[in-house]
């Protein structure tokens, strides 16, 4: 018997046996002379029922198949087939149970992997809501405490309702800027942000940023400057406005968690088709349990001195979407006590 036949072969197959028995039968009556037919014409029924068997074979298998197959379909497919399609579900050239079998278990996968894709988004979710709820908390607590306070009579002293004002302005400050935080991850995740592409120097970009964090930096006494070998003015292609926005983050970070009398400097390498920036620190470091988490939104190493330094929690999740943005890769190397290095790449000009 065949293995793992086709409709085709079934019919075939089938009308062949029915009909051979049919050729058997009418010779047996021929010999006999029961009947009396000439040869020529048992042979021509014999033909025609072969062609018959197979016909009628044929349209109840598609149909019995269909049938068979429909139910299933209607299970595992989210699209509603058209009068063509439904017209070529049942292909009599190949073995349509194993082809049914293969789409359930392709089905079947995928539904698995959707399973666990919701689970991870509402696992995601989840710990995003509570992460920002956590972070909105913090200056919402402050602000309405400062309030209360002027409320219930610190407002009649000069000193002290002066300074609980200035203080519930930054917590406003603080809110702001995780909003607009917020809402420029969002453009970023929605692909809304336009690429202004340019060719400028990175070099004399990061000049710039320099010149904007040299206040900060000069808090702390930490210097800022290049790398050895980085005296070649490199050109990339790329924003200049959001890879600036990178660089004040990455610079800014290095120094807000810098050690007194520390050092930030940056590197260009040249990669052929791209060049690799690098800006390193030898301050506090990231120990090696957070490595790959802090790119994540809110995520903290140290919360309790984060919070203490201010800031939304979403900056290096920012600078990572906008190198993405640019179809680039962006890194970091670091160790507790050493400092780190982020590195990220650019199109060569």
């Amino acid at each position: 018997m065949l293995k793992n036949p086709t409709p085709r072969q079934i019919a075939v197959t089938s009308s062949f046996i029915i009909s051979l028995l049919l050729l058997v039968f009418l010779v047996i009556l021929k010999l006999l002379a029961i009947i009396k037919a000439a040869w020529g014409w048992v042979f021509l029924i014999f033909v025609i029922n072969i062609f018959c068997g197979y016909t009628v074979a044929i349209f109840y298998l598609k149909r019995y198949i269909y049938r068979k197959i429909k139910l299933i379909y209607k299970s595992i497919h989210s699209h509603k087939l058209n009068p063509q399609e439904k017209t070529n579900v049942v292909d009599v050239n190949v073995n349509i149970m194993d082809q049914v079998e293969k789409e359930v278990a392709e089905w079947a996968e995928n539904r698995d992997k959707e399973i666990q894709d919701l689970k991870t988004y509402a696992e995601y979710r989840r710990k995003f809501l509570g992460d920002i709820s956590h972070e909105l908390k913090t200056p919402i607590f402050n602000i309405q405490g400062y309030i209360d306070s002027l409320i219930d009579g610190a407002v009649y002293d000069e000193k002290i309702s002066m300074n609980y004002l200035q203080r519930a302005s930054k917590n406003v400050e603080r809110l702001n800027t995780i909003v607009e935080d917020l809402e420029a991850i969002s453009r970023l995740e929605a692909g809304e942000l336009m690429l202004d592409m340019q060719v400028f120097s990175i070099k004399e970009l990061t000049e710039e940023v320099f010149e904007d964090l040299e206040i900060k930096a000069r808090d702390k006494n930490i210097k800022l400057g290049f790398k050895e070998g980085a005296a070649n003015n490199f050109k990339v292609r790329a924003d200049r406005e959001s890879i600036r926005q990178v660089l004040m983050n990455l610079v800014h970070n290095s120094v807000k968690y810098g050690k007194l009398n520390g050092q930030t400097r940056i590197g260009f390498y040249d990669m052929d088709k791209r060049i690799l920036v690098e800006v390193a620190d030898n301050g506090i470091g990231i120990s090696a349990e957070h490595l790959n988490h802090v790119f994540d939104r809110f995520y903290r190493a140290d919360k309790s001195r984060s919070r203490e330094q201010g800031g939304s929690g979403l900056g290096l999740s920012i600078v990572k979407h906008i190198v993405e943005a640019h179809h680039q890769t962006i890194n970091v190397r670091s160790s507790a006590g050493l400092g780190s290095t982020f590195g990220f790449t650019l199109d060569k000009a």
